[in-house]
């Protein structure tokens, strides 16, 4: 239930009819994973903690660094050299105090992170490295819990939902980028990358957790990478099909 305090907070959400009190209900009993506590989990973190979601796991293993000020947000220049997990749970608690919020200050293994993937109802990969993507992706596709995920390097950001609830046949993030792409650099800390890229990608994973959770679907076509192009402001859009191959989600049925 929705007390005062929440009508008076949420009322731009509350009076849109996709939403209404019964989305922001939604919202306020939703558990929320996010993995990796970089650019794309501070843009993504912060609009969901205003927006109320009601419980936010955020897992990461790093600490903040000066370098990071130019595209993670949340952070500060008094965090340097805080672990990134409680330095962003400081800002998101000032932000939103009703939120609750577990903090990981570790690099989830399988084992926990299949169990941290089965206590959520979304999983926000905002990871920078592909070995975690891929371990990500397997235990959502395992949980049958949804997947948001984005990344960026340079100008170019890339976006992709897969939402495993019942399309366990039309591919996973495994068919996108198979095994033999692990071998390239992978960490925006080996290429340029600029802020606002990140921040894009991150609010449009924020943007389809909230949809999701609110509404209890997406109202756009899962199973595509969208590809932004930041020096052109255009979007590509690709259809991923599943790999026949597939260890995660063509051999595991």
């Amino acid at each position: 239930m929705l007390n005062d305090h929440d009508f008076l907070r949420y009322q731009r959400q509350i009076a849109l009819p996709e939403i209404g009190e019964s989305g922001q209900v939604a919202l306020k009993n939703s558990t929320v994973l996010i993995i990796g506590c970089g650019g794309l989990g501070s843009a993504a973190a912060m609009y969901l903690v205003a927006a109320g979601v009601g419980k936010l796991v955020i897992s990461d293993d790093d600490q903040v660094e000066q370098s990071n000020l130019q595209r993670q947000l949340i952070y500060r220049e008094n965090d340097i050299g805080l672990d990134k997990v409680h330095a962003m749970g400081e800002q998101l608690k000032a932000i939103n105090p009703d939120i609750s919020i577990r903090q990981l200050n570790t690099r989830l293994g399988p084992e926990q992170l299949n169990l941290e993937v089965m206590l959520a109802d979304v999983v926000l990969d905002c990871s920078d490295n592909l070995p975690t993507r891929q371990l990500i992706n397997a235990a959502c596709y395992q949980q049958r819990t949804p997947l948001i995920s984005a990344s960026a390097i340079g100008w170019k950001g890339q976006f992709v939902v897969f939402d495993f609830r019942e399309n366990t046949d039309h591919g996973c993030y495994k068919c996108l980028v198979p095994d033999e792409e692990l071998s390239q650099p992978a960490r925006c800390s080996d290429s340029g990358i600029i802020g606002p890229v990140v921040g894009t990608m991150g609010n449009y994973q924020a943007l389809a957790t909230i949809q999701l959770l609110a509404t209890g679907h997406f109202n756009f076509q899962t199973n595509e990478l969208n590809v932004f192009d930041g020096t052109t402001l255009q979007w590509q859009c690709f259809a991923v099909r599943q790999d026949k191959q597939c260890s995660v989600c063509a051999q595991q049925r």
